[in-house]
């Protein structure tokens, strides 16, 4: 798998200032857009693409910011991030994930010894990470799309600040539950990517690994019976489950994103911990279709090649398929967090990478 080629993403001065641009976390392509988000903020970004003589795309700007609090009700108010770290496109809506993870305090550089261990004694909950929000999508001026808070009877909703967030659906889980209480950077619950496909959602953990293999939830969300601006869940076999859990054997890492791709879902993979490497991508045939397997082996899953990775930076988090098809394969973005110094431009964006996966 080769890196075709770089494209700019291009913000504006306040996610600058925001950090946004080296926070990167999800993107999804929307027609002639992207949609994007950082980790650090509650917002979610529109850049629009440029196009060279020869059709493919060399560069995404005209940026428009959306805030959540706008659309759904935040449970920890507008001004806490919500650490947004997957987007999914699907039938008319945008979904928004966030980790639903708890995080432990850093220590400081130049802090006495008892500081640093008071710190690292410090685990931190905030709220708006705990939501999963389904916008509506429109087509606003210039055929763009637009995120709005109604549409007809369409409305932006949110499963999360009732009680009924996924991790809470998890505490009896057999697997998962023991992790909930455990920061996200400690193999602790962190969830960093979401497909939809049909009626479904796919959300993929980083962690926790149980013994070398990652796990990927499948819900129903719907809309709410009592209140159009909230979520529930329904559920997702003959039964009454609520969820179905997927093993996969990744060879020890997490999953920082998922992609569909067809009935396919491509998975990028990486480190569960703070570590640099190695990140590879993987094709799971045929994940979308009822009778997908609960335990998937390392022989049922397609290595597609390794991305770059920096030490430090180069933190590959987002994954998005192109809609350029000139017969030699189809093309993947590939967006980073905390990208090294070369990736960021004079411009105030950051370079993105586009590879091809082949036919």
């Amino acid at each position: 798998m080769i890196v075709e080629r770089r494209v700019e993403l291009r913000f504006g001065r306040e996610s600058r200032e925001a950090q946004t641009h080296t926070n990167l976390s999800a993107v999804r392509q929307d027609g002639r857009c992207l949609w994007v988000a950082g980790d650090e903020t509650a917002t979610i970004e529109r850049l629009t693409a440029a196009s060279g003589a020869d059709g493919r795309v060399t560069g995404y700007a005209a940026q428009a910011t959306v805030a959540l609090a706008d659309l759904v009700p935040l449970p920890a108010g507008p001004d806490e991030e919500a650490d947004i770290e997957g987007l999914a496109r699907r039938d008319g809506w945008l979904w928004a994930i966030g980790s639903h993870s708890l995080k432990r305090k850093k220590i400081k550089p130049g802090q006495s010894g008892a500081k640093a261990r008071k710190r690292l004694a410090t685990v931190v909950r905030e709220d708006n990470r705990f939501i999963l929000a389904r916008l509506p999508l429109v087509t606003g001026d210039g055929g763009l799309p637009e995120v709005v808070a109604e549409d007809g009877e369409r409305t932006a909703a949110v499963l999360g600040g009732h009680g009924d967030s996924l991790t809470d659906l998890l505490e009896d889980d057999p697997h998962l539950a023991p992790f909930l209480s455990i920061p996200s950077k400690d193999n602790g619950i962190d969830i960093e990517g979401i497909a939809a496909h049909g009626d479904r959602l796919y959300i993929g953990l980083r962690g926790p690994v149980l013994r070398g293999w990652a796990v990927l939830l499948e819900i129903r969300p719907g809309a709410h019976p009592k209140d159009p601006r909230r979520l529930r869940l329904r559920p997702v076999g003959d039964g009454e489950d609520l969820y179905r859990t997927h093993f996969l054997d990744l060879g020890g890492l997490g999953i920082r994103d998922l992609c569909p791709h067809g009935d396919d879902l491509l998975v990028l993979t990486g480190p569960s911990m703070d570590l640099d490497g190695p990140v590879r991508l993987v094709r799971w045939r045929g994940a979308a279709s009822a009778d997908a397997a609960e335990i998937v082996t390392a022989e049922e899953l397609e290595v597609l090649g390794e991305l770059p990775h920096g030490d430090g930076d180069d933190h590959a988090e987002g994954i998005a398929v192109l809609d350029e098809s000139d017969g030699s394969g189809t093309r993947l973005l590939v967006v980073y967090d905390s990208p090294s110094p070369e990736r960021l431009t004079e411009h105030g964006g950051v370079l993105a990478d586009v590879v091809n996966l082949g036919r």
